[in-house]
C-alpha cells in the first residue's frame, strides 16, 4: 500500500499519496434497505412463479428455512412493466425507477453468507458478517480523505424510526482512526445534527468565555497527547471538535432544503400533498421520508461529502416500516418501496441534471432477499440464497442486467460464479481508483481489507 510516512489521523487527506490508478468516481451513495427486501417483488421478475402460484414448492433440495416460510410458489405481489430502451422490467410501487432504468446496472445472482439480519447487515455494511470492522465508508475516508473542510467525509442518515440492526456499529470506523467513522445526520428533525450548538437553556455561554474555554481545552489536549505518542484517538477526537465547530456555520446551510426551488422539492415527493398524490398516504408519507434524505444527500455530495448512506427501515416496529415482510409483503414493501423508488430516482435525475452522476456511485442494497414460497399466506421468508443489488452512475454501465437467478428466484442460475459482496465492493473501490487489495490495515498482525482475502472487480457492469 502506498502511505505517508506520518500518523493516518494526522492529515484530513487520505492515507494514499494518490489513488492507484485513474478514478472514474469521487462519491458514493449507498442505499440500504434494512430488513431484506423482496427482489422477487421489485426486480427480478420469474414468469415461473406466476405460471405455478398456489402449487406446492419443491426446490430439488432440503431447504433450511429462516422461519416457516417453504408453503406454496408465490407469485409476484405486483405486476412487472418493462421500462427504457433496455426494456428492464420492474414492479408497480418502485415504477419511478424507469424514469432512469437506463442509468442502472442490475446484479440479480447474489449470495449472501447467513439469513440473520445482524449479521447479513454487518456483511453488506462492512465485508464481514461480525461485529469490529470499519464501514465501507470508513475505508474510503481512510484511502481518499475528505474533499471539503467544513463538513463530515462520511455521513449516515438513518431511517428516521431507528436504527437498523446493529445500530451505529454499521458505520463505526472500529480499528481505523476514528476520524473516519461516519456523522449522523437525521434531516428533517429540529436538530438534524445532535449537540451541535449549545442548548437554548444555555444562556451563560458567550462568545469570550466559549473562546476561552477552547483555548484551555487545546492546551489540555496538546500536553495529553504529547504523552500518548501514536495513540489517534485524541487526535480524531480534536479534530471532531474543529470539524463540529466549523459544521456550526456550514451544516445549516447545507441542509437547508428550503433554498431548493419548488420543481425540486417536488421531483423528490416533499412539496405533494399526499392526499392528491396518491391512493395510498403511506406512500406519500414515506416518499416525503425518504426524498428528504435524499434532497440533503445531494446537498452534501456537491458540498464535497464523499460517503453518505441512507438507511431505509427501522428494527423494530410493527406493523412493519421494515423490508422483513413475514407476514405481508404488500403491506410492508408497498409504501416503503414507493418511497424509496421516488427519491432514489429523483436522486439520480439530479445529479445527472447538474453533471455529477458521471463520478458520484450509487448502490442499491439489502442484506439478502426474500423467498420464492410463501410464508403463511402473504408473507415471504428470508433468503440468503440469492438476491439482488442495482449500482447507477460513477462509472457504471447503465440499462444492463449482470447474473441471473434461477427460474424461482431461489439461488443463482450458475451455482458456480455466484456474485458476492466482496464483489461489489471491490468493484466500487476499483471506481474511486483504489486497489481493493492494496488499500490496508495492519491489525492483530493481519493485514486487513474490506474484501478480507476475497473481491474481484465485476468488469462487465463498468462503462
Amino acid at each position: 500500500m502506498l502511505a505517508k510516512e506520518e500518523s493516518a489521523g494526522s492529515s484530513t487527506r487520505g492515507i494514499l499519496y494518490a489513488p492507484h490508478h485513474p478514478a472514474k468516481a469521487k462519491r458514493v451513495v449507498q442505499l440500504f434497505m434494512a430488513g431484506a427486501a423482496s427482489h422477487l417483488d421489485l426486480w427480478d421478475f420469474k414468469p415461473d412463479l406466476i405460471k405455478h402460484h398456489g402449487e406446492p414448492s419443491d426446490f430439488g433440495e432440503h431447504v433450511e428455512a429462516f422461519q416457516n416460510g417453504l408453503g406454496p410458489w408465490m407469485k409476484p405481489v405486483w405486476e412487472f412493466k418493462p421500462y427504457g430502451s433496455s426494456g428492464k422490467r420492474i414492479s408497480e410501487p418502485v415504477a419511478p425507477l424507469g424514469a432512469v432504468i437506463d442509468d442502472i446496472a442490475f446484479v440479480h445472482n447474489l449470495i449472501g453468507k447467513t439469513g440473520v439480519h445482524s449479521q447479513a447487515t454487518y456483511l453488506q455494511a462492512t465485508g464481514f458478517d461480525r461485529p469490529g470492522f470499519p464501514g465501507m465508508g470508513s475505508w474510503i475516508s481512510y484511502g481518499l480523505g475528505s474533499m471539503n473542510d467544513n463538513l463530515p467525509t462520511f455521513v449516515a442518515l438513518p431511517d428516521h424510526r431507528g436504527f437498523a440492526s446493529n445500530s451505529p456499529k454499521n458505520w463505526a470506523s472500529a480499528f481505523l482512526p476514528a476520524m473516519h467513522q461516519g456523522t449522523i445526520i437525521r434531516p428533517g428533525t429540529k436538530n438534524p445534527i445532535v449537540d451541535l450548538h449549545p442548548p437554548e437553556s444555555a444562556e451563560y455561554i458567550t462568545k469570550s468565555a466559549e473562546d476561552a474555554g477552547h483555548s484551555l481545552l487545546a492546551k489540555l489536549n496538546q500536553a495529553h497527547a504529547s504523552e500518548r505518542e501514536g495513540d489517534t484517538r485524541l487526535e480524531a477526537r480534536i479534530r471532531s471538535y474543529e470539524l463540529a465547530a466549523r459544521m456550526q456555520l456550514a451544516a445549516p446551510e447545507a441542509l437547508d432544503i428550503s433554498q431548493e426551488p419548488a420543481y425540486i422539492r417536488n421531483m423528490y415527493g416533499l412539496a405533494r400533498d399526499g392526499r392528491k398524490w396518491s391512493k395510498d398516504i403511506n406512500r406519500a408519507e414515506e416518499a416525503d421520508y425518504f426524498g428528504r434524505k435524499c434532497l440533503a444527500a445531494r446537498r452534501l455530495l456537491e458540498r464535497g461529502v464523499r460517503f453518505v448512506q441512507i438507511w431505509s427501515g427501522n428494527d423494530n416496529s410493527f406493523p412493519r416500516r421494515n423490508w422483513d415482510s413475514h407476514e405481508d409483503v404488500e403491506r410492508d414493501h408497498g409504501p416503503l418501496s414507493n418511497g424509496m423508488a421516488v427519491g432514489a430516482s429523483a436522486l439520480i435525475q439530479d445529479l445527472k441534471q447538474r453533471g455529477m452522476l458521471e463520478d458520484t456511485i450509487i448502490l442499491w442494497t439489502t442484506e439478502f432477499g426474500r423467498m420464492p414460497s410463501t410464508q403463511g399466506s402473504k408473507g415471504r421468508d428470508h433468503n440468503p440464497y440469492v438476491f439482488t443489488n442495482w449500482l447507477a452512475g460513477g462509472g457504471i454501465k447503465g440499462g444492463i442486467t449482470y447474473g441471473e437467478s434461477d427460474q424461482w428466484g431461489y439461488k443463482p442460475l450458475d451455482r458456480r460464479n455466484p456474485t458476492e459482496v466482496y464483489d461489489i465492493h471491490a468493484t466500487i473501490m476499483h471506481l474511486l481508483g483504489i486497489d481493493h487489495e492494496r488499500l490496508t490495515f495492519l491489525k492483530d498482525s493481519i493485514d486487513r481489507r474490506l474484501t478480507d482475502v476475497h473481491g474481484h472487480v465485476i468488469k462487465e457492469i463498468l462503462a
